[in-house]
C-alpha cells in the first residue's frame, strides 16, 4: 500500500468501453483484462468502487431524441447498467475478488439496495463495490452518479476509463494533430467544453476538490500506474 498515492478510488467505466471493438454488448476479453488489473490493486489493499454506464446496451438520451419519453428512456438505461454491473461482478469473482452490486433501483433478487454506510463498510472489508442503476433518477447521467458516489464514500479520486490515453483539445481519431493535456483545471474543462465528464459531474468534483484521472483502460497496467501517481493520461484538479 505504501506505493499507492490513492487508497480509496471510484472507477468510472462507460458502457461503450466494455464492448471493445464490437458494436454492441460486452466483450469478454475487455472484462477479463479489467478484472486482472483490478485484482492487482485490490490484492494490494486499494479500496475500489465502480460506476458503469449502459451505453453498450441502451442509450437513454439517444432514444429520447428519437421520440421516446426521456424519463422512460433513462429508466431503461439504468436497467442496462445493472446488466453490466452483474457481468462485472461475475468476472471479478472468477478472479477471486469479492464484490457487491448495489442498485439505486430496488431489485433485491440480484443486487443490494444502495445504502451509503453499507457501501463504505463493504469497501472497508475489501469488497469491490459496484454501484448500479445510476442515481435512481432520470435526467442524471452515470458521470454525475460517479461524482456523487465518490463523494459519498469519501473516495480520493475518480478514475475515468476511456479508449484514448487522456484528454485532447480535439478528437484524436479524426484530428491526428490534436494535442493531449497532461493536466487541466476544472475551470479549463468547463470553459473549453472538453468532454471529460458532464458539467454536473465536473462542478461537483470542483466544489469538493475531487481529482479526476482520465486514462486508457485498454493498456494493461495503467490502473496500477495511475494509482501510484505516475503520469498516466490526464489529471483534472484545482489550480494552484
Amino acid at each position: 500500500m505504501a506505493d499507492y498515492r490513492y487508497k480509496r478510488v471510484l472507477l468510472k467505466l462507460s458502457g461503450e468501453a466494455l464492448m471493445g471493438d464490437a458494436g454492441y454488448g460486452i466483450d469478454p476479453k475487455v472484462l477479463d483484462s479489467l478484472a486482472r488489473q483490478l485484482k492487482t490493486v485490490h490484492d494490494d489493499g486499494v479500496e475500489v468502487a465502480i460506476v458503469v454506464g449502459g451505453g453498450n446496451i441502451f442509450r437513454g438520451v439517444a432514444a429520447s431524441a428519437k421520440g421516446m419519453d426521456r424519463a422512460q428512456a433513462d429508466y431503461i438505461g439504468m436497467l442496462a447498467t445493472v446488466m453490466n454491473s452483474l457481468a462485472l461482478q461475475d468476472v471479478l469473482e472468477k478472479h477471486d475478488v469479492y464484490t457487491r452490486v448495489m442498485s439505486a433501483i430496488g431489485m433485491q433478487d440480484v443486487a443490494e439496495p444502495y445504502i451509503r454506510r453499507r457501501a463504505i463498510r463493504h469497501l472497508e472489508k475489501g469488497r469491490v463495490t459496484i454501484f448500479a442503476a445510476g442515481t435512481g433518477n432520470p435526467y442524471f447521467t452515470t458521470d454525475t452518479t460517479a461524482a456523487l458516489r465518490a463523494l459519498e464514500i469519501h473516495a480520493e479520486c475518480i478514475m475515468k476509463a476511456t479508449k484514448v490515453d487522456g484528454v485532447y483539445d480535439a478528437d484524436p481519431k479524426s484530428h491526428p494533430e490534436a494535442v493531449k493535456f497532461d493536466e487541466l483545471t476544472y475551470i479549463d474543462v468547463l470553459n473549453r467544453g472538453l468532454k471529460v465528464m458532464d458539467n454536473t459531474a465536473i462542478s461537483l468534483s470542483m466544489d469538493n476538490d475531487l481529482p479526476i484521472i482520465v486514462f486508457n483502460m485498454e493498456r494493461e497496467g495503467n490502473i496500477v500506474r495511475a494509482l501510484k501517481g505516475e503520469k498516466v493520461g490526464t489529471i483534472v484538479r484545482g489550480g494552484n
